[in-house]
């Protein structure tokens, strides 16, 4: 009896560990098989795109396109007008997409990949572009965007340097005027530099909003989004 019992307690070892193998050896698969992160190929970055099909004098339909991922199930396409920030999201199961965008406005984009039956997801870099609009000699510099602090983020009272980064296709960013208050919209001016960094002092307590308005050599302005941040 005693040694049935040890057959049957060896016996039931090995089927856990076998069912144990095979849980590890299936996760071990779908592990290997979680998308790449796509490849974006155009609109190119930090470029003007002159190759879509002109609808209108305000509106052309541009092709968006990126590497095929081998692993992907699907993507997601999104696209952020950078002038007002908002964003479209595409779902397609190709690499390609044709999309009608405004013309003279600039842009930003990025491919999330799928994979069936997970949640994981990967996502490319994002690009920036501006659309051609009616033929000009200059173009207004990309919208800076925030490196510090985050939008959203606390921070301890005391000497901030706000930072940003900014590009331009022309290369003539001339200058950056920082509006900044404890309001939104900020109106007030705090400074005018060249540089990417102004330092202010902040109080504690208080909710700061500050945008950034970026004016190139040829007096053309963008503004950036408004950002926003807490002081401990």
């Amino acid at each position: 009896m005693n040694r049935f019992l040890k057959i049957l307690a060896l016996g039931t070892l090995a089927l856990l560990m076998a069912t144990s193998c095979s849980e590890d050896d299936e996760n071990t698969a779908v592990a290997e098989v979680v998308p790449m992160a796509a490849s974006l190929i155009y609109p190119e970055n930090n470029t003007e795109c002159n190759e879509g099909v002109v609808i209108s004098d305000t509106e052309t339909d541009v092709l968006f396109q990126w590497e095929e991922v081998p692993t992907a199930f699907s993507y997601v396409l999104q696209i952020t007008n950078l002038n007002d920030g908002v964003s479209r999201n595409i779902s397609t199961n190709s690499n390609e997409f044709l999309i009608r965008i405004f013309r003279g406005t600039p842009y930003s984009w990025s491919v999330k990949s799928l994979f069936n039956g997970t949640n994981d997801t990967s996502e490319s870099d994002v690009w920036r572009f501006y659309n051609a609009g009616l033929p000009q000699e200059t173009h207004p510099p990309f919208p800076a965007e925030v490196v510090y602090p985050q939008s959203g983020a606390s921070i301890d009272q005391g000497v901030v340097p706000l930072q940003w980064e900014a590009s331009d296709i022309d290369n003539d960013i001339a200058s950056y005027q920082i509006l900044l208050d404890t309001t939104t919209p900020p109106s007030t001016e705090i400074g005018v530099t060249s540089n990417t960094q102004f330092e202010i002092e902040v109080s504690s307590g208080q909710v700061y909003y500050w945008k950034v308005l970026t004016t190139d050599g040829s007096g053309n302005i963008s503004n950036s989004q408004i950002f926003q941040f807490s002081v401990n």
